[in-house]
């Protein structure tokens, strides 16, 4: 089991934790917005545990400043 740790949400989120990042030993994982069916048929070669989220770019971008 991968130890997710916190790193910060989406700037124009409520008071909700969504969307949101998280680092994990050797990479990330994103917390966001389930896509719609037609969203989803969309991604290539999805395995079936695999899955897609929409993030806004303002959780991804601030990777950049970490960098």
């Amino acid at each position: 089991m991968r130890k997710l740790t916190f790193m910060w949400k989406d700037r124009g989120s409520g008071g909700g934790g969504c969307p949101a990042l998280y680092s994990v030993d050797g990479g990330y994982v994103v917390q966001g917005i389930k896509l719609t069916d037609a969203e989803r048929a969309q991604l290539r070669q999805l395995a079936d545990d695999e899955d897609g989220v929409f993030v806004p770019a303002n959780v991804l971008d601030r990777l950049r400043e970490i960098a």
